[in-house]
């Protein structure tokens, strides 16, 4: 079954506001330092375009559950977890996800993705566009991911039958 994700408010504040800064400086930058040469102003402008890019590349689309897998879809390299690799998954509480700081990953452009970590429940791989109603599976290699989707509860039910 797929589930699909959408961003919570300050994921789409977030990525809204890059989107303004980053077209606003690729704009400016042409218009106001005309003395530099074209090397500068290209520069900044494939260095936004890149990260802007990579971001939109690897955020989460949807979650697919199949017999055999659970499928992080995104548009450019999906994730793949055997069903027989997950030890356990719950639905938590917001606020055992307070406190979480990014490691390595995106916190809002697009969702929040990569390496991210808390007290509560050490160094996790986050795969979620909201913070609210968050899912933890547990491998049997004691890796913690999270994942959002728009319907937790059938998500969760639906891998644990």
């Amino acid at each position: 079954m797929i589930y699909k994700t959408s961003l919570d408010n300050l994921a789409k504040g977030i990525t809204i506001g890059v989107t303004i800064l980053f077209a606003g400086i690729i704009i400016g930058q042409y218009s106001i330092i005309k003395d530099a040469g074209h090397a500068a102003p290209f520069y900044t402008a494939i260095t936004c375009l890149l990260i802007y890019l990579l971001a939109f590349a690897f955020r989460p689309v949807n979650y697919v559950v199949t017999k055999d897998e659970l499928i992080v879809g995104r548009p450019l390299l999906n994730v793949h977890i055997k069903r027989g690799d997950i030890k356990s998954v719950a639905l938590l509480e917001k606020d055992k996800i307070r406190g979480t700081i990014r490691t390595f990953g995106v916190g809002g452009l697009f969702g929040y993705y990569g390496n991210f970590a808390n007290f509560s429940l050490g160094r996790m791989t986050w795969y979620a566009t909201r913070r609210d109603k968050p899912v933890l599976v547990k491998t049997i290699d004691n890796k913690n991911i999270i994942f959002t989707p728009n319907d937790p509860e059938k998500f969760v039910e639906e891998l644990i039958s």
